[in-house]
């Protein structure tokens, strides 16, 4: 036993934060390497001379980041998480409240339907069927509707609306609400903070997702933000085949394939980040109050 103020006592602390501070440091270092990467020198990059500080500093890659289509693809990612985090939240509330309500009828029937959900789907083939045969390709419907409803997001809100008493449901009715109002009125306020985290779920989903955009859309106006770091990452080729050096002489390399792909990165990263403190108040209370109680 560890006793209070004791030499075992100490020693366990600064055990805890010497690892604690370590792994604060393997999760950092490459974020941070990645953003000194952006801003080095791309000739100092290909020697591997960068590794804890940037190594003649410069915003070229930021300019040529700027100066192309980034904004376009960031455009469409950011229209696709909004929009699509709107529709998770409005369905997943919709499918949510009918069976978090004992009085439901077939309640356990739906239950144990959308909960198969949860451990089989059809499968990416025929999923790309189905959004072919409803005229959804190449349309930004076919990157938020086919998602529409997490079923672990989902249970997880119904869990939180259970929790509401059943007293206060029955005052609203009592005084004339309809479900819709008693939805929107009074379960959805009372629930802010399962919906503010399942929001910051939805949200960086979308953000980061780019499988569904390579299999349901070939237009490049339409394509977000995620493709293009597919394309820089994995094939290693840019929107344009233009991400390379453009100057002559020694400034031909203060910008290259390594500099675009960390620049790109930091672009794209920036928007959680800031977005992510604002809603991680939320997230302790939120996942606690719709978690599955025992």
């Amino acid at each position: 036993m560890i006793q209070e103020g004791g030499f075992s006592r100490k020693l366990f602390v600064a055990f805890n934060y010497a690892f604690l501070f370590l792994m604060m440091l393997v999760t950092l270092y490459p974020v941070w390497l990645t953003f000194i990467t952006s801003i080095s020198n791309g000739l100092d990059v290909m020697k591997g001379g960068v590794t804890w500080l940037p190594v003649n500093p410069t915003l070229a890659t930021y300019e040529k980041i700027f100066r192309g289509e980034l904004f376009m693809y960031m455009r469409n990612s950011v229209f696709y998480t909004v929009l699509g985090t709107f529709i998770n939240l409005l369905m997943s509330s919709l499918c949510a409240y009918p069976l978090s309500r004992k009085t439901f009828s077939g309640r356990k029937f739906f239950t144990t339907m959308v909960t198969i959900t949860l451990f089989f789907s059809g499968g990416m083939i025929p999923m790309y069927l189905v959004v072919k045969q409803y005229g959804l390709l190449n349309t930004i419907w076919s990157l938020v509707l086919p998602g529409a409803i997490s079923t672990y997001n989902m249970i997880i809100i119904r869990t939180s609306f259970q929790s509401i008493p059943d007293s206060l449901v029955e005052s609203a009715q009592l005084d004339g609400a309809n479900d819709i109002i008693v939805l929107f009125r009074i379960i959805i306020p009372l629930s802010k903070a399962t919906l503010a985290t399942m929001l910051l779920f939805y949200a960086v989903s979308h953000w980061n997702s780019y499988f569904d955009a390579m299999l349901y859309i070939n237009r490049k106006d339409l394509q977000p933000l995620q493709i293009l770091l597919r394309n820089l990452l994995v094939a290693g080729v840019s929107s344009e085949e233009t991400l390379t050096a453009t100057a002559s002489g020694a400034a031909n390399f203060a910008v290259t394939d390594r500099t675009m792909r960390a620049g790109t990165i930091v672009v794209a990263t920036l928007p959680i980040l800031i977005v992510y403190p604002f809603v991680q108040r939320f997230f302790v209370k939120g996942v606690m109050i719709g978690s599955v109680k025992g």
